[in-house]
Formats: C-alpha cells, structure tokens, sequence
C-alpha cells in the first residue's frame, strides 16, 4: 500500500501505475517481435524495450474481468512450468481458490479422460516469462 500522503489524490488505475513502475513491469527485452510493436513504447539506447503501461494496464483489466466472470474459481487453472512463474501460479491459485500446476506438465491432462489428472477448466491461464 501506497503510505505517501501526497498520493492520496491518485485514483486506483494511477495507484496501480505507480506499483507496476516500481515493479519494473515496464521494462521489457532486447528482442521484439513484430505482433509486439503495439506494446512497446521506446527503445533505451542500451537497446532494452520500454513498454507501454496503460496498454499493459488495460490488457490486465480485461483479463480480470475474465477471470472475475467465472462463477466457480475452482474452474480456473493457472499453470507455468518455468521456474520464474510458478511462485505466481501458486500463490494466485492460493488467494483466488483456483486450481495450480507449478512444474512439469503432464501432458493428456486436460484432453485425456482416462488419467487420474484430468481436469477440464473453464480457463486457462499459462505462464511464459
């Protein structure tokens, strides 16, 4: 939380904002892909991409709001095999009641009904960092 009293003022899409910048949300890779372009909002002369926050910041609302859509949270599953996501995965499925896979990935689990592991969510959210 945001102690600064001077900040006060800031409404939560600001407030947000200001965590992503601390976080470094904004800065992004050496390499771009074309389809990336619309995110990127200038290259540093180190030739690190900066990203766009308020489009970044729109793109997580909108997946909020689909998350959020879903009655049972149990019908949601979050998954990252890389080490860098599966902190994220574990503890958004804690606070949220979704479903985890953190590690490998056992492959038929959502397309093979015979396996014990099977599941069928009604999203699907994977990790790539």
């Amino acid at each position: 939380d945001i102690a600064n009293p001077t900040m006060a003022h800031l409404n939560n899409r600001d407030e947000d904002m200001q965590r992503m910048l601390i976080a470094q949300c904004h800065v992004g890779t050496r390499n771009v892909d074309s389809k990336m372009r619309d995110y990127v909002f200038k290259r540093r002369s180190d030739g690190v991409h900066i990203l766009n926050l308020g489009v970044t910041y729109e793109k997580l609302m909108v997946a909020a709001r689909i998350i959020a859509a879903v009655e049972n949270p149990a019908d949601v599953v979050a998954i990252s095999a890389r080490p860098y996501g599966q902190r994220a995965v574990l503890k958004f499925a804690h606070y949220t009641g979704a479903q985890s896979i953190a590690g490998r990935f056992t492959p038929g689990t959502f397309t093979n009904q015979i396996t014990k592991q099977f599941r069928e969510p009604r999203v699907l959210i994977v990790t790539d960092p």
